[in-house]
């Protein structure tokens, strides 16, 4: 698969109902419209609809009818040339937007892309990392909110379906706590390490499935690495400069094999 996540998108929806997908995109697909009701909704509705035009054509009983069977030739047609008007209409902006970047290039000359331009961009669950990370920092510093070392991977897997990986023997936990975030809950682990200091061991159910290799993401002060392996992804957050992240990262992912 792709480093990054591939999106879902409707061309995609409507290739699940005219079952014109693979069996690793469909459960990309189910994955998708498993934390989407409205969007899971719209595609049953779309795949009965599927079925009864089936069904006329067919000339099963009761939907026998000419003109029952002639108004489902219609229908299907109809919904045909939807799909395929809106996927023109995508091609047509691409094409526009291809055409305008040669034009640029003509009157400007050729354009240069810097390193940062052209590096991809961390998915949304990083910077969620990162915040967790940062409210762990300001927990530090407070007396009065509690530390909770005593971890439990089970209780986190029962409560939050999120698999932890095995930590290196060097490594001691400090602080363990649950977060709210936009994908659900989050769980977040402070961790005194020998050579990196404190650091933060962020997992979160993203909402995709993916296998993402451990890649390094820095955010100012503060730099992670993060990867996915199935519909659980993961990151390892420290501040900026901290060396072995990668490494660090490389080593959690090998224990959930």
């Amino acid at each position: 698969m792709n480093a990054l996540v591939d999106p879902v998108t409707d061309t995609d929806l409507d290739s699940y109902i005219d079952d014109q997908l693979d069996v690793t995109r469909r459960i990309e697909v189910e994955a998708f419209l498993s934390v989407r009701p409205e969007a899971a909704a719209r595609v049953m509705s779309d795949l009965r609809t599927r079925d009864e035009l089936r069904v006329a054509l067919a000339g099963s009983k009761g939907m026998a009818r000419p003109a029952t069977a002639d108004a489902a030739r219609r229908l299907e047609r109809g919904l045909v040339r939807g799909r395929i008007f809106g996927v023109l209409q995508r091609a047509a902006a691409v094409a526009a937007f291809v055409a305008a970047g040669w034009l640029a290039n003509g009157i400007i000359g050729p354009m240069s892309v810097t390193k940062v331009v052209a590096s991809p961009q961390p998915p949304a669950y990083v910077d969620e990392a990162v915040r967790a990370h940062r409210t762990t920092l300001v927990r530090e510093t407070m007396p009065s909110q509690p530390e909770a070392p005593n971890y439990n991977a089970g209780e986190i897997r029962a409560a939050t379906a999120i698999v932890m990986p095995s930590l290196p023997k060097d490594w001691k936990v400090r602080d363990v706590q649950i977060y709210p975030s936009r994908f659900g809950p989050s769980v977040e682990m402070a961790v005194d390490t020998k050579d990196m200091g404190l650091v933060s061991l962020f997992a979160i159910r993203p909402g995709t499935f993916d296998v993402v290799k451990p890649t390094v993401a820095p955010s100012g002060d503060i730099s992670s690495a993060y990867f996915q392996i199935g519909e659980v992804a993961y990151a390892v957050v420290a501040k900026t400069g901290v060396h072995d992240l990668d490494r660090a990262a490389e080593t959690l992912a090998k224990t959930l094999y």
